[in-house]
């Protein structure tokens, strides 16, 4: 996690563990398109897996991707807390999402191991990141657009979730959250291109 802030404003950069998971679980069932709003399948690529028969008595796949979408909104209205709680192997808080209980009793195991293995690897490029001063340019945003307003700026805290995305872009997801590839920071520019409007709608 990394704070970058000022008199009146924060900035806080992660990832989610919740969300790895679920980005797993959206891609091995072949949910593509799913969320509000869409985001891109994960890199590297997931390797899809025929849910029709786990999701068959309860729904089947649109179903699954209802439930998976109530999920993720869940997610995104909660992070960084994980709600509901996940604990296998009965996932007893998705009692009301059957088909989405079922994909998540048959691809845990897996989806938890990759979710591991993605932190690690965020891990070490925030450290990359922190040796290279790759996220001043956060604060070069804020205070360009200080200077734009003067007085007539706002206080404002915004959160940034990065996630694997296969896709170099950015979705405003909520007044003061952001998912975002964690790879788009490597090209400054497009970065800021993403960034520029949401700390002009918000500072």
């Amino acid at each position: 996690m990394h704070h970058t802030g000022g008199p009146g404003w924060r900035i806080t950069t992660d990832t989610s563990g919740p969300m790895l998971l679920a980005l797993y679980l959206k891609d091995c069932a072949g949910l593509n398109g799913a969320g509000m709003p869409p985001v891109a399948p994960a890199h590297p690529k997931i390797r899809e897996s025929d849910h029709q028969q786990i999701t068959q008595h309860v729904g089947g796949i649109p179903a699954l991707r209802r439930e998976w979408e109530a999920w993720w909104a869940q997610l995104i209205q909660n992070h960084p807390e994980m709600s509901p709680e996940l604990v296998p192997p009965g996932f007893s808080a998705f009692r009301s999402a059957p088909a989405l209980q079922r994909s998540l009793q048959a691809h845990f195991g897996t989806a938890l191991t990759w979710a591991r293995e993605r932190r690690s690897e965020y891990e070490q490029l925030e450290k990359k990141r922190e040796e290279r001063g790759d996220l001043d340019v956060l604060r070069e945003l804020v205070e360009e657009r200080q200077l734009e307003v003067g007085n007539c700026g706002r206080s404002f805290a915004l959160t940034i979730i990065e996630l694997p995305l296969a896709e170099d872009r950015a979705w405003l997801v909520d007044a003061d959250k952001l998912i975002m590839s964690e790879s788009l920071l490597e090209d400054k520019e497009i970065f800021r291109s993403y960034l520029r409007p949401v700390i002009e709608l918000l500072v």
